[in-house]
C-alpha cells in the first residue's frame, strides 16, 4: 500500500496505482499539460472512496510505503488506462530512412554491399 500527499491531503492506495499514477504525472509534467484523474483510495478516517486528482507540471505528489491492515486497493482497468495514457505521450522514436526515403526494414547486408 502507498500512502499518497497531494496539496495538502493524504490517501492511501495500492502500489500499482500509485505506480501509474506517478508515471502519468512524469509524462504530464514532460509536455507541460494537466489531467483529471480519479483514484480509488482509503482516507484518512478509513473510509474508501475515489479521490480527484489534477495532475500535470506543478503536481508536487508524494508517494511513499506503508504498512497498513486491510486489502490492497486495486483498480487493474485505471492501471491499464494510466499506463495507455503514459505511452501516449512517450517520446517517439524516429524510424530509419531507406536511401530511397522509405521506412521498410533493410536487410542484414554487410555496410560494404549497401554502397
Amino acid at each position: 500500500m502507498r500512502k499518497i500527499v497531494y496539496a495538502g491531503s493524504t490517501f492511501y492506495t495500492g502500489d500499482a496505482l500509485a505506480e501509474a499514477l506517478m508515471d502519468y504525472a512524469r509524462a504530464l509534467a514532460r509536455h507541460g499539460i494537466a489531467d483529471t484523474v480519479f483514484v480509488p483510495g482509503r482516507t484518512m478516517q478509513g473510509e474508501t472512496d475515489k479521490v480527484e486528482l489534477l495532475v500535470g507540471p506543478a503536481s508536487q505528489i508524494v508517494s511513499e510505503p506503508v504498512e497498513l491492515v486491510g486489502v490492497e486497493i486495486e483498480d487493474q482497468e485505471l492501471v491499464a488506462r494510466l499506463r495507455e495514457m503514459t505511452a501516449q505521450l512517450a517520446p517517439r522514436k524516429p524510424a530509419a530512412e531507406v536511401a530511397d526515403g522509405s521506412t521498410e526494414e533493410r536487410d542484414n547486408r554487410p555496410f560494404d554491399d549497401m554502397l
